[in-house]
């Protein structure tokens, strides 16, 4: 690619990554704050179980319309689409506040899940109509860097407004949802301004400059599938689903664990909100540079296979270990495996899937994710309440991202050999 291609691609991601990922961050503030309202809230709610029911009903809610939400934002264009999410998710947010009985909790865990569905899958695929596949493993990694960043500025704040317990007659944990609901309902207009459906109607792009991605992406010779259905069928994008769901269910598992993991090491509510953030911050570095690297190398299989199985190790050090310091260690390991892991999943399908191809199955690959996100919590809370310790989910979890990882390599294996004899070498 030569610099001046270079140039405008760096000219997009500093336009659209920054402020994608803004929205990101306090997308995923909004799905996994139950986490530490759960160090207050759950004696109002009951067991363990209750609350790793209702974080996973988020889930339920979020698969069942995360396919037709990505392909109405296809349809309809990003900007209102995501307007309209943002709107509904920040409400129903901010409403959580005023939960009284598990069922509302189950209930507005479920709306959440729908009014968020077709964010993520949403711009994933927004990033292919902008950026080729050779560069986009580093510009979703970028986006990506929300979700660590969540972490390591939401425990903070979060323990913080924790602290609010009793103020104008609210629990503190109810001053967490109101508060932390209100960024996305703002937001949600912002974005009618900064994010253009794509770079046809981008007025800080010149005709040329518009020419010139249209060019990039149509030269693309990677992409196999346009039709939908086609692509639903393609036995590569179920492998890939079925990978993402052990991810799913020990990210989400670990994530809205983790505040009450940490809380049973014996840390008050304050210093939980400021030891959570540990394993997010060697995050941060791990993923942008492992979408770098796997842009370099163009290979994509080990890329997810490897973060996949240090994920593993780290979350089965977890349930070996007794020292607070090692199992927080484990968990860092683990926390970097699975996001670093995140980018190339994703990337790894756009890769043969274009317009409402990718829209759709790229909503199908996130759903293997959300279904595991479903399991994962409700898992931990089932086998808390029995055991009495974290160590068994922990294991559980590991084991899940173990097979996930088989999974990718038997994928590469068939993508390899298949690659082979069509072209003579092979292309991921």
């Amino acid at each position: 690619m030569q610099a001046s291609e270079r140039q405008l691609l760096t000219k997009c991601a500093w336009r659209l990554i920054p402020f994608m990922g803004l929205l990101y961050l306090v997308n995923y503030l909004d799905r996994v704050n139950a986490g530490f309202a759960a160090l207050t809230m759950n004696k109002d709610l009951g067991s363990p179980s209750i609350f790793g029911l209702g974080a996973g009903m988020f889930f339920a809610g979020y698969l069942l319309f995360q396919i037709p939400s990505n392909i109405i934002l296809e349809r309809i264009g990003a900007r209102v689409a995501v307007c309209c999410m943002m709107s509904a998710w920040g409400v129903i947010s901010a409403a959580s506040a005023f939960i009284h009985t598990p069922f509302a909790f189950y209930v507005l865990r479920f709306l959440l899940g729908v009014a968020e569905a077709g964010f993520f899958p949403g711009m994933i695929f927004y990033l292919t109509l902008w950026f080729p596949r050779a560069y986009r493993g580093q510009f979703t990694a970028a986006f990506t860097c929300a979700i660590p960043l969540s972490g390591i500025l939401g425990g903070p704040v979060s323990s913080l407004v924790l602290q609010m317990n009793g103020l104008l007659g609210l629990y503190g944990w109810q001053w967490l949802f109101l508060i932390e609901g209100l960024p996305a309902c703002v937001l949600a207009f912002a974005v009618l301004k900064l994010l253009p459906d794509r770079p046809a109607t981008a007025a800080w792009l010149s005709a040329a400059e518009k020419d010139a991605i249209a060019s990039q992406l149509t030269d693309q010779t990677a992409a196999e599938h346009r039709d939908f259905w086609t692509a639903l069928r393609d036995a590569r994008v179920i492998a890939i689903a079925l990978a993402g769901f052990g991810r799913g269910a020990a990210l989400y598992g670990a994530t809205l664990w983790l505040p009450l993991i940490v809380q049973a090491m014996g840390f008050s509510n304050l210093l939980v909100g400021f030891i959570v953030p540990i394993p997010y911050l060697a995050s941060v570095v791990a993923i942008v540079l492992w979408g770098y690297s796997s842009d370099r190398s163009g290979d994509l299989i080990w890329h997810v296979a490897l973060p996949t199985l240090l994920a593993a190790a780290g979350f089965a050090g977890a349930s070996i270990f007794a020292g607070n310091i090692l199992v927080l260690a484990s968990l860092s390991f683990a926390m970097v495996g699975l996001l670093a892991a995140a980018s190339p999943h994703f990337v790894l399908a756009s890769s043969f899937l274009r317009d409402k191809a990718a829209a759709g199955s790229i909503a199908l690959l996130n759903s293997g994710t959300s279904l595991g996100g479903f399991v994962g919590p409700l898992l931990v809370g089932v086998l808390k309440q029995q055991t009495g310790t974290y160590a068994s989910a922990m294991a559980v979890l590991a084991l899940g991202l173990l097979l996930s990882a088989l999974i990718i390599l038997a994928l590469g294996r068939v993508v390899t050999r298949a690659a082979v004899a069509a072209t003579g070498h092979a292309d991921v």
